[in-house]
């Protein structure tokens, strides 16, 4: 099975799959047996003219998978080779098994060292290290890791990438980059958010036909959210329905030359469906505001006690972008704060939020890059990286409600409509969002939602995904280089009402 699960484990949960499928009646061995067909299967499928197979064993299970593709592609008539870092004759369990199996089969191995690397190869298989790496490589582990890397051959990561932390995606010292990976029976969150995508390559997944109940077991660790989703929480219009049906959404920001970012949210908020939006920003913006979107009602002021009726008349506030840290930016977010109603709390707003740990809301989206992140908890936009699930918890204790941390893998955790604690990962999106604007558009998306009624959760991981499959297809039409944040603006409109149709 290739096709992507929507529920995301954590390695241990993975091991508790693969130990309750055992206990359930699946032995070991034929596990380690499909897992291995499968990947022969995909290795001949991608590559099909590979003849000369380098096969890298490990000491654990993961080189048990490698030993059993090295066999079936001896089987199928190739030239596998193996290549061990612990010696078979050493190993223990179903590993041991497989490879006594390649041994009798009469298949070459030899010691993988910087002194003896797979030379020739067509194809690259790493079984080295499975998902149970968590501290830091030994040296010559990321010195083998990085001379492999160095070889001009494809490569294949049988479960995981060797190198990359299964739970955060990030590199433990070096990864053994991969064109192609298969992973087995749980999709590990680690290969979606941090670095994971950049080093997994493809990413093909295996159930290896473990039992609907072993999984009903183990509550998924995180959800990647779907079209359904959206489509359940977001029902066609009624053909009597008017603009008060469907939300006021105000957005506020734009101090003295930050005109763009709080248009960008506004103009998004309304092709996502809110009834009608508001912007307040600076009395000299106003013009190019209704210029590139009259449907705006804009209202230009300089203290910020003229926005009281704006923030009354409102449902959903966005607030942040282009705000600055003036006094102005400064009273405005507390008057949003004052207000009691739903927030999208962004950029400048956020940055002013990490000043003051005295701000509290709760019924809130925060919406931090790395940095600001970083920022709001006083650690560094690194250390945000190196375990973006710990800064996510982290963050949603301290400051509640739902919170958004974006980069590749966004992932989100709040209360959904349910009243229950959920966690999302986004898995779309391409490099053409890395470009300025992009955070202030998806405000707006997330606004248009929580303004049609849909949780702060709800909002944020639906918005999130609508974001960016709109960038994924713009994308695809034009390429993502020079793609900017209004470019998306149609394509949101369409990936929303399409969503909305899914099954």
């Amino acid at each position: 099975m290739t096709t992507l699960p929507k529920a995301l484990y954590t390695a241990a949960q993975t091991r508790e799959l693969d130990r309750l499928a055992i206990a359930a009646g699946t032995p070991g061995a034929e596990l380690m047996a499909r897992a291995g067909q499968a990947a022969f299967d995909t290795l001949c499928e991608r590559w099909p003219e590979a003849r000369r197979i380098a096969v890298l064993c490990g000491g654990g299970n993961n080189g048990g998978d490698g030993y059993v593709v090295a066999r079936l592609a001896h089987a199928a008539g190739l030239a596998p080779q193996i290549h061990f870092t612990t010696p078979p004759d050493t190993l223990k369990g179903d590993a041991l098994t497989m490879a006594d199996r390649c041994r009798d089969a009469g298949i070459p191995m030899t010691p993988l060292t910087l002194d003896s690397l797979p030379e020739g190869a067509d194809v690259l298989v790493d079984g080295l290290l499975g998902t149970g790496l968590s501290g830091a490589l030994r040296d010559e582990m990321a010195a083998l890791l990085t001379a492999l890397n160095a070889l001009p051959v494809p490569r294949m990561a049988l479960d995981i990438p060797s190198g990359l932390g299964a739970d955060t995606g990030v590199p433990l010292g070096a990864v053994l980059a991969a064109d192609l990976t298969c992973t087995f029976i749980g999709l590990k969150r680690g290969l979606l958010t941090g670095e994971g995508p950049v080093y997994s390559g493809e990413l093909y997944f295996f159930d290896l036909q473990v039992d609907r109940d072993v999984y009903s077991r183990v509550p998924a660790n995180c959800r990647v959210p779907e079209p359904a989703d959206l489509a359940a929480l977001l029902p066609p219009r009624r053909a009597d329905g008017h603009k008060g049906h469907y939300g006021h959404v105000l957005v506020i920001g734009g101090d003295h030359g930050f005109a763009g970012a709080p248009v960008m949210s506004a103009q998004a908020a309304a092709r996502c469906g809110a009834g009608k939006v508001s912007l307040i920003t600076r009395p000299e913006h106003v013009a190019v505001a209704l210029i590139r979107q009259p449907e705006i009602m804009v209202r230009g002021i300089e203290n910020a006690r003229e926005a009281q009726p704006l923030l009354e008349a409102a449902t959903v506030i966005a607030i942040g972008p282009g705000l600055g840290r003036s006094d102005w930016g400064q009273a405005l977010l507390a008057l949003a704060l004052e207000s009691g109603k739903p927030l999208i709390v962004d950029a400048d707003a956020l940055s002013l939020m990490a000043a003051d740990d005295r701000i509290g809301h709760g019924d809130w989206v925060l919406t931090p890059h790395p940095g600001e992140a970083g920022r709001l908890l006083g650690v560094s936009a690194a250390e945000i990286q190196r375990d973006r699930f710990a800064a996510l918890e982290s963050l949603a204790a301290r400051y509640g409600g739902t919170v958004l941390l974006k980069g590749l893998g966004t992932v989100i955790q709040g209360e959904d409509h349910l009243g229950q604690q959920g966690r999302a990962l986004i898995r779309e999106g391409n490099p053409g969002m890395a470009s300025g604007g992009m955070g202030d558009v998806l405000t707006g998306v997330i606004a248009a939602l929580r303004g049609q009624g849909l949780t702060s959760y709800d909002a944020a991981r639906l918005g999130a995904m609508i974001h960016a499959r709109a960038a994924d297809a713009c994308a695809a039409r034009r390429g993502p280089r020079g793609m900017v944040a209004t470019d998306l603006l149609p394509y949101l409109r369409t990936e929303l009402n399409e969503t909305c149709l899914a099954e």
